[in-house]
C-alpha cells in the first residue's frame, strides 16, 4: 500500500487550480487523451509522426513509429468504440542481457519522472538483478516481470470533484487524526482512483526472444462487466 507521505501528495492534488472544465482526468499518451473513438484516435497518432500499417493478414489496423527512441508498434484498443489502450511494442528483439538491461532503464526513466508515481514503494521492487535466469522463471515459474506506474494528476476539475467525493467520506476529526485503517482506507480510495491513469509494461518472449510491451491504459473506458 502506498505511504503517507503519498497521500499527502495526492490529496494537495484538489487545491490545484481547475481550467479542464467538463473532463475527465484520463490518462495521456505523447499528450494524447487515450480517450475517443479509434479513428480519432488514430489520426491524432499520424500527426505526431506515426504511420498506419497496411497488413494483408489482419484486418486489426496499427502503427508504426519511434517512441522513447525505440521502433514500435502501436495498437489502440477500444471498448464499446471508446479508445482504453495504447499497446506498444518493441519491434526489435532482444537476448536476456539485453533485454533486462532495457526493462530495468525503463523502470529508472519512469521513476524519475515527475510525471508519474511508482505504484510501488519503491522502484527498486521493480529492478531485476542483472544475473537472474528470467527464462527459467518465465518458462516454469510463470513469473510476470512487469512494472505500474500511474500519471500524476493534472488540474481537471473532474479530478478534483472525485478526490472531493473521497475526502468527504472521512469526518474532519478523521482526516486532522487518522487511524492507522482509517489511514489505510484512505489511501485504498485515492489509489483506486489514480489507477485509472495508469502506464505499465512488461516483458514478453516470442520465438526464444524477448521485447517489451507497453500499455497507456484509462480505467474509465474499461470494461467493467456491464455487458455480462
Amino acid at each position: 500500500m502506498k505511504s503517507i507521505a503519498k497521500l499527502i501528495f495526492i490529496a494537495l492534488a484538489i487545491m490545484l487550480p481547475a481550467v479542464s472544465f467538463g473532463q475527465k482526468d484520463v490518462t495521456k499518451f505523447l499528450g494524447i487523451p487515450v480517450d475517443g473513438t479509434k479513428s480519432e484516435m488514430i489520426r491524432k497518432l499520424q500527426a505526431k509522426g506515426f504511420k498506419l500499417v497496411n497488413d494483408p493478414y489482419s484486418d486489426d489496423k496499427y502503427l508504426e513509429g519511434e517512441f522513447n527512441g525505440e521502433d514500435v508498434n502501436v495498437l489502440v484498443v477500444t471498448n464499446n468504440d471508446k479508445v482504453y489502450r495504447i499497446c506498444l511494442a518493441d519491434k526489435t528483439s532482444r537476448d536476456i542481457t539485453d533485454i533486462i538491461i532495457r526493462f530495468n532503464k525503463l523502470v529508472r526513466q519512469f521513476a524519475f519522472n515527475d510525471k508519474y508515481t511508482c505504484a510501488s514503494e519503491s522502484y527498486v521492487d521493480y529492478i531485476i538483478p542483472d544475473d537472474e535466469d528470467i527464462s527459467y522463471n518465465m518458462l516454469v515459474s510463470n513469473k510476470r516481470y512487469e512494472a505500474l506506474f500511474l500519471q500524476n494528476p493534472t488540474d481537471s476539475i473532474e479530478y478534483r470533484h472525485e478526490m472531493e467525493k473521497i475526502i468527504s467520506n472521512f469526518s474532519q476529526e478523521e482526516i486532522d487524526n487518522p487511524s492507522d485503517e482509517v489511514k489505510e482506507e484512505m489511501l485504498y480510495q485515492l489509489y483506486d482512483l489514480m489507477s485509472k491513469r495508469s502506464v505499465w509494461f512488461m516483458i514478453n518472449k516470442t520465438l526464444g526472444k524477448y521485447q517489451i510491451l507497453m500499455y497507456y491504459d484509462n480505467g474509465y473506458n474499461q470494461a467493467n462487466g456491464e455487458d455480462l
